[in-house]
Parts: C-alpha cells; sequence; structure tokens
C-alpha cells in the first residue's frame, strides 16, 4: 500500500503544483490497479479534510490505472474535487472522461454530476444530451435521475407535454414490491415536490396532490406533506368561493345568511392563511356590501367576533372599531397592535421620567403630559383619539367646546 507523502521540508504552501489535464493521463506512467485504489482512497481522506489541491494530484495518479473501474472512480473523485475549487473547466472534462470509460458503477455518476453542472451553469442542451445518455448508463435509479432532468430541461423550454411523459416515468416505480434505492427515493421524492410546486403555480392542485402521493409512498417527507396541505387548501378556497359567488346572487338561489356569512369567513381566513391579506379583505368587503342585509349583518357579525367593543349610552360604538374591523378584514391585527404597543410605551416613558426624577416644577410637567398626548397624531388613528376627547370634553361642559382648534398639536 502507498502511503501518503508528510509535510513538505520546503518553507511554504504544503500543496504539491497543480494536477494536469485529465488528458494527459494516457501518456501518464501506468499505476497498478490496487496502488491506484489506495490513492483513491488517501484522496478521498484528504478532499473530506478540505484539502482539495492534494486530492486533485492524488485522483489525477490514480487515473492512470488500467482497469476502467479503477481509473473511472479517480478521474470521477477528479471531477467532483475540481467543481469544489471552482474550476468548472476541469471538473466538466474529467467528468467525460470517466464517462468514456462505460463503467457501469461509476460513469452513471459521472455523468449525472456533468450534467448537473452543465444546467447549474445554463448550458441546457448540452446537459440534456447528457441526461437522455444517463437513460442507458444505469439502472432504474439512474433511469429516474435522467428522467428528472429531462423533465426539468423540458419544462424550461416550455415543453409543458413534453415534461408529462419524464415525468410520469421519474414517478413510476419498479413492478413488485422490490426495494429501490436510497438514490431511486430521494430522486422521487425530489421530483414529486418539483412536480406538485410547478402544478400548484398553474393552479392544478388536483394533480398536484396526485404527485405528492406518489412521493410519499416512497418516504414519509415533511415538505411533501405541507404541499399536500397547500393542495387541499386551493382546493377549500374553491368550495367556499363558489359559495360565496352564489351569496351575491339576486334570483333567490343564494344560500342561506348563516351559511353565506360562514362562506365569507372561510374564505376569507383561508386567503389570509395562503398569505393574500388583499384577497382576504376584498372577501370581508363582498360579504358586507354585495350580500343582502340579513347576510351582511351576520357576517359583520363574525367579523367582529371576538371584539371588546362596549356600545356607550347613544348606542355608538368606541371610535376603535373600525380600525379594528379594518385589521380584521385585511390581517394586519398584529401590524395594529405594534402600533399601540409602541404608543403606550412612548406614553408611559415620557410620563415616567419626570416622576422617576421627583421633577415638581408645573411648567415642566406640562411639557411632559403635552408631549405625551402628541404621541399619537402622526398615525391614522391618531386624530380620532383626539377628536373622541373633544366631543366628550364638550358633553361634560353643557355642548361647549372648550379646546382651540388643532389641540394637542397646536394650542
Amino acid at each position: 500500500m502507498t502511503t501518503t507523502s508528510g509535510p513538505s521540508p520546503r518553507s511554504g504552501s504544503a500543496e504539491p503544483p497543480q494536477a494536469t489535464d485529465p488528458r494527459d493521463t494516457e501518456e501518464a506512467a501506468a499505476v497498478p490497479d490496487g496502488d491506484a485504489e489506495d490513492l483513491c482512497d488517501q484522496a478521498q481522506d484528504l478532499a473530506e479534510s478540505g484539502h482539495l489541491a492534494r486530492a486533485a494530484a492524488l485522483y489525477q495518479q490514480a487515473a492512470a490505472a488500467p482497469h476502467p473501474g479503477t481509473r473511472a472512480r479517480a478521474l470521477l473523485g477528479l471531477a467532483v474535487v475540481r467543481d469544489r475549487g471552482g474550476d468548472l473547466p476541469a471538473a466538466r472534462e474529467a467528468a467525460r472522461a470517466a464517462l468514456e470509460t462505460g463503467d457501469a458503477r461509476h460513469a452513471p455518476r459521472a455523468a449525472y454530476h456533468l450534467a448537473l453542472s452543465l444546467e447549474e451553469d445554463g448550458q441546457a442542451e448540452e446537459a440534456e444530451r447528457v441526461w437522455r445518455g444517463l437513460l442507458d448508463l444505469g439502472g432504474a435509479a439512474y433511469a429516474a435521475v435522467a428522467r428528472y432532468g429531462l423533465a426539468r430541461a423540458a419544462e424550461e423550454r416550455g415543453d409543458t407535454g413534453g415534461a408529462e411523459e419524464h415525468w410520469e416515468a421519474a414517478l413510476t416505480l419498479p413492478a413488485g414490491s422490490r426495494e429501490i434505492s436510497r438514490l431511486h427515493a430521494a430522486t422521487v421524492v425530489d421530483a414529486a415536490r418539483d412536480l406538485a410546486e410547478r402544478l400548484l403555480a398553474r393552479g392544478l392542485p388536483g394533480a398536484a396532490a396526485a404527485a405528492v402521493e406518489r412521493g410519499l409512498a416512497v418516504a414519509d417527507d415533511p415538505r411533501l406533506r405541507l404541499l399536500r396541505a397547500a393542495a387541499h387548501l386551493e382546493h377549500a378556497i374553491a368550495d367556499a368561493g363558489a359559495v360565496v359567488e352564489r351569496a351575491g346572487r339576486e334570483d333567490g338561489e343564494a344560500p342561506e345568511p348563516e351559511t353565506s356569512a360562514a362562506a365569507v369567513e372561510v374564505l376569507a381566513g383561508l386567503f389570509a392563511l395562503r398569505g393574500d391579506p388583499a384577497k382576504a379583505e376584498r372577501v370581508w368587503r363582498l360579504g358586507l356590501e354585495a350580500s343582502g342585509p340579513e347576510t351582511a349583518d351576520r357576517v359583520r357579525g363574525r367579523l367582529h367576533r371576538g371584539f371588546a367593543s362596549p356600545e356607550e349610552e347613544d348606542g355608538r360604538g368606541p371610535w376603535w372599531e373600525p380600525y379594528l374591523e379594518e385589521a380584521a378584514a385585511s390581517a394586519s391585527a398584529p401590524a395594529l397592535a405594534g402600533e399601540l404597543f409602541a404608543v403606550v410605551t412612548q406614553m408611559h416613558a415620557l410620563l415616567a421620567v419626570p416622576v422617576v426624577e421627583g421633577e415638581s416644577r408645573p411648567a415642566v410637567l406640562r411639557a411632559a403630559m403635552e408631549q405625551a398626548l402628541r404621541t399619537p397624531s402622526e398615525l391614522v388613528w391618531g386624530p380620532d383619539v383626539h377628536a373622541d376627547f373633544r366631543r366628550r370634553l364638550s358633553e361634560a361642559m353643557g355642548g361647549r367646546d372648550v379646546l382651540p382648534e388643532g389641540w394637542p398639536d397646536r394650542g
């Protein structure tokens, strides 16, 4: 067995000179297959430790082995370390050389590596040629890998119909109860997830759910389960949307008010869950404005569910109720709560400082209180806070408005 070289006795980098181009291996001195396998083992250890240049040099030596399998292993390893080192032309050249050996074990892996490298670099046509070549190189696992690659290539060309054949082949498992390899299982899961995402984007939740099920038949993947939930969400949106659409009809076939109101609440909630608050708000507005009076009252009751909104003596709701309604309809309650907490915190700080410091000068205390009063003024709901106080004070003063114009920001 050969051994690895020790540290260089010379000063400077311990890395040996860069390995020669893989095409030069034919002219290099032949390395016995046993020694070449040992070199590959050492190179793999070096690569895993991050010593890419040293690993490449050993793989280069091993590539002179006479046996195609050993040579293919060395060239594949060289392709991987060159790729990790950022030398893509050298990596692809080594992968092509490994592919030319025809070795049943390493040539398919080299083709896989080469096709992915070309695909990521935008060389779609050449990548597709390699994927097609891979179909005849390996077994079922690499055939699935190649089909997945060809499906992606067809999708990128906009050939949705042509991609269907490849998606189907990539997701089709061998007949019988034969176990599949880890590579095959991982490919099916990845392809199922990729296809389901594309189908959902095209508005085809039923087909997406079917693709997900084929992936879940191989492995219980959390991302596939989430995609299945997303597909079911789209089905629920379609069902609730159909009820809401009928609720606005005037031909006597509209659902009963409680059913219509429930559908509005469900549909708005589903849109909010999908991350589309604008559509959620439109659904609430449709329920409040485009339905009959009884339905609108039921919708408003559901929209206000959970509001702490005591009515005043004159039956009027509190000044903040429209803002709560808007926040509930547009799924922006967290933003409104954040504004409120920020204002409370700032007002508290303005009033707490003179208290903590034991301030007793009336002018300073008044200035602190005035500053605290002005805190909400710049917010959308700030003027209504001041207007509500003006109204209440006016009522307490027998109907006289005793505050100056523009209070508290001016006056």
